[in-house]
């Protein structure tokens, strides 16, 4: 009994504020928001704006996701994916979960205007309105087309990270939102074609429960097709050199067979593969620019 006991031990309180803020989700495009602080230099950032920026873009990223999971806590409760997050079971209340929202979310405020700058601090907070309301009150149960119409708040790190080192938004840096922004629907469709079931439950409008699945599929081919000429827009534009090409191109091509798999010959197997290596795409294609930016030919 006491086995048994100890391997259903509940998580910790502090666990369960942690699962609140989706570290995985949110370290990425943390990691995305890094190399916008690095790209608009081409020195250093300069270490309060890199760790204060990083730290209050985080603090208002989690703080959305803490709110998602509040909005969510009854269709997470309906998916085997997300059932035993602490709001779809309960076991931390709404007001608990809105007062570690406030509390993270202002904090990451205060960071971002007192120590990086107010133009920082605004367009993270429009960053969190646009996904913790517009996106998960709004559009995701509306419409099938969440994702694309949504994902901008998803794209936004880049920009945000740009903007704490230059006091700015330019350009270069409106492309690399763009290219998270095409990147977004190929890789959370083939998430919710293995995961249709679970989504069927949920009651939520994905395209694999109203389109079907071959639908489904030919938009992650057609949209990773976009995203091939979207990442060749940095060189393009002359904001990144050779290196960055030779990047873009190797690793597009291995996500662009992980497409063409789920269109034409879909499982279950080819879509988490697909799910999975659009993940370490991102993150290596922003590794490249950032090896690009300085070492540039």
């Amino acid at each position: 009994m006491t086995t048994q006991t100890a391997l259903h031990k509940p998580p910790s309180r502090v666990a369960q504020y942690w699962a609140l803020t989706k570290p995985r989700v949110t370290q990425l495009a943390v990691f995305c928001a890094v190399i916008g602080m690095f790209l608009a230099t081409d020195g250093f950032p300069g270490w309060q704006v890199l760790v204060a920026g990083t730290a209050g873009i985080w603090l208002l990223a989690a703080a959305a996701f803490a709110v998602n999971c509040l909005v969510e806590a009854e269709i997470d409760a309906r998916m085997a994916r997300t059932a035993r997050r602490a709001t779809a079971m309960g076991e931390l209340t709404p007001a608990q979960t809105i007062t570690f929202s406030a509390i993270i979310g202002g904090l990451g405020m205060y960071i971002l205007y007192a120590f990086v700058n107010p133009l920082t601090m605004w367009l993270t907070f429009v960053t969190f309105v646009g996904y913790a309301f517009i996106y998960t009150m709004l559009l995701k149960p509306a419409t099938p087309q969440n994702i694309v119409i949504g994902g901008l708040s998803g794209a936004m790190p880049p920009a945000l990270g740009w903007a704490a080192v230059a006091n700015e938004v330019p350009m270069e840096a409106w492309l690399l939102v763009l290219i998270i922004f095409v990147w977004t629907p190929p890789h959370f469709w083939v998430l919710a074609m293995y995961r249709r079931e679970d989504y069927a439950r949920s009651g939520l409008p994905m395209l694999p429960i109203t389109h079907g699945m071959e639908y489904t599929g030919l938009q992650v081919w057609l949209y990773t097709i976009a995203l091939a000429a979207t990442t060749l827009l940095p060189f393009a534009t002359g904001m990144s050199g050779l290196i960055y090409l030779a990047a873009a191109v190797a690793l597009i091509i291995p996500y662009l067979r992980h497409s063409w798999r789920v269109h034409r010959h879909y499982s279950d197997m080819a879509a988490r593969n697909a799910f999975t290596y659009s993940i370490v795409y991102l993150s290596l294609l922003f590794a490249a620019l950032l090896v690009d930016h300085y070492f540039k030919f």
